[in-house]
């Protein structure tokens, strides 16, 4: 049976944007796979969460759960104070849990990125493990009456739509914020991302789009003439390129830093996935028309991205970018693996940009050229309708108890539930917000729309929290009302 450590490994501070929020940092046994009795046994591992109960009403208070996503739990830990200032209103236990196969969660260690272990990597896996997790750690915490309301943002939004649909009898809603749940079941337009993108961009300035269509369209004559040390120069490369190969890397390195500032177009400068000053997008197009010689001028907008400290001489094109089976990015390091092999799996990135709908170069991403990148790298072959059929696609009105929060600067939230499809599946649209920006602590910088969209969402979660707690009296009062049964009144039967 699963079980958490009970002391904490280490109790850590961070300062979030309006108090200080002590977590432990636990382990918990977690099952290696939870749908397969022979291939590992009972075989577990030690999967990290931290937790807090600074606000906590013991064993009354609701639980609120981060469904963690794609990286270190620290990092969404610390950029997600919306859910302690809720919880500080709701009097909540805050559980931020770690997803398999990143931060520390690596079920073989060192080994977990090597085929076949590689293959217990799937959303049905880290799902069951938040399930265990959750159930179990209300027993040993003397909360098994506390509702749940798991939290999320991204890829994590999406477990959260998930955790609600596969697990309602342990979830009892779901705040998902950013979550493209209908691009990645490859449901709409695949040059939908990269044209939000730059319209990010051109709501700014058109002529800021104009500079950035010019740069790569003079990166591109360099490249068919071979002008490579050129190229060199003007992009301040360790090395100069040699070959289309290096000019595609060099496209895709570009074009990711495009996509991070848009995501990240947060009205303060953060430190989250990196370093960003604030109003991103608007630094940008003020470096891309503050000269005539718009391939420095480029260079210098990746800069913000990629040398945000000033202390690289010069830019390595594999290592700070790599390209993978998914277009807008799988980051660097151990993580980007896990990603790369879940994108190669059941989530579904085919996104391309291709210079008529967008302001980048053409650079498709089929679903053929999954496919082969992805037998390639991991011997696999995506399954392109999974996530339709067991993660319910667009068929979501029977669902309940779910927000779908996005902001339109955001190039993800297209991708995800925009519309109200009931009156408990709600639609929150923040004007002028960016990634997941109303999981993210107040901030005196805030647009209006994200503290409205905070409200609502305060609002409904509470009244949640209230409606599971009848729930669950009424069926205890059901459990253990004394009942005569209609058997015990009707004549006796011979045999």
């Amino acid at each position: 049976m699963p079980h958490a450590s009970t002391p904490p490994i280490c109790p850590c501070a961070f300062p979030g944007n309006m108090t200080v929020q002590q977590f432990s940092e636990r382990y918990f046994r977690q099952t290696v796979d939870h749908f397969n009795f022979n291939s590992m046994g009972n075989g577990t591992f030690s999967q990290r969460y931290l937790i807090t109960d600074k606000y906590w009403m013991e064993g009354y208070g609701p639980i609120f759960f981060y469904t963690g996503n794609e990286g270190d739990i620290w990092e969404f830990a610390s950029n997600a104070g919306f859910i302690a200032e809720l919880a500080g209103q709701l009097r909540a236990l805050v559980i931020f849990a770690e997803h398999r196969y990143y931060g520390r969660s690596l079920p073989f260690g060192t080994d977990s990125f090597g085929v076949p272990q590689i293959g217990l990597l799937t959303v049905e896996q880290a799902l069951a493990d938040y399930a265990v997790m959750i159930r179990e750690l209300k027993q040993q915490l003397g909360a098994a009456d506390c509702p749940v309301i798991v939290f999320g943002g991204s890829y994590g939004g999406m477990l959260s739509v998930y955790m609600r649909l596969k697990y309602p009898n342990l979830v009892a809603g779901a705040l998902a914020a950013s979550a493209p749940v209908l691009s990645t079941a490859g449901l709409g337009d695949s040059a939908q991302f990269f044209r939000d993108v730059t319209a990010d961009f051109e709501s700014i300035a058109c002529e800021c789009t104009d500079a950035v269509r010019g740069a790569f369209h003079q990166l591109r004559e360099l490249a068919q003439h071979q002008e490579y040390s050129r190229i060199q120069t003007q992009f301040h490369l360790c090395k100069p390129p040699s070959s289309a190969e290096d000019i595609h890397q060099l496209n895709g390195m570009l074009r990711n830093a495009f996509t991070m500032m848009a995501m990240l177009d947060y009205p303060y400068s953060t430190h989250f996935m990196g370093n960003m000053p604030a109003n991103p997008v608007k630094v940008a197009c003020e470096t891309m028309l503050s000269g005539p010689d718009l391939l420095s001028s480029l260079r210098n907008t990746a800069g913000i991205v990629y040398n945000s400290t000033g202390l690289l001489s010069c830019f390595d094109l594999y290592s700070l970018f790599v390209e993978c089976a998914d277009p807008t990015g799988c980051g660097l390091g151990p993580d980007s693996l896990a990603w790369d092999y879940q994108a190669c799996t059941e989530i579904d990135l085919c996104y391309e940009s291709n210079n008529v709908t967008d302001m980048f170069p053409p650079m498709a991403f089929t679903q053929r050229d999954r496919q082969l990148y992805c037998a390639k790298r991991w011997a696999v072959v995506p399954r392109p309708d999974w996530l339709k059929t067991q993660f319910w696609g667009d068929a979501l009105s029977t669902a309940s108890n779910i927000i779908f929060s996005n902001g339109d600067l955001d190039p993800w939230a297209n991708g995800g539930v925009r519309k109200s499809l009931s009156s408990s599946l709600i639609a929150v649209n923040i004007s002028g917000g960016a990634h997941h920006l109303d999981l993210r602590g107040s901030n005196d910088a805030d647009p209006e729309s994200v503290i409205n969209a905070r409200k609502t969402e305060a609002d409904l979660i509470a009244q949640w929290v209230k409606m599971e707690r009848t729930r669950s009296q009424r069926s205890l009062k059901s459990t253990y009302s004394p009942k005569v049964s209609r058997l015990s009144k009707s004549a006796s039967w011979s045999i």
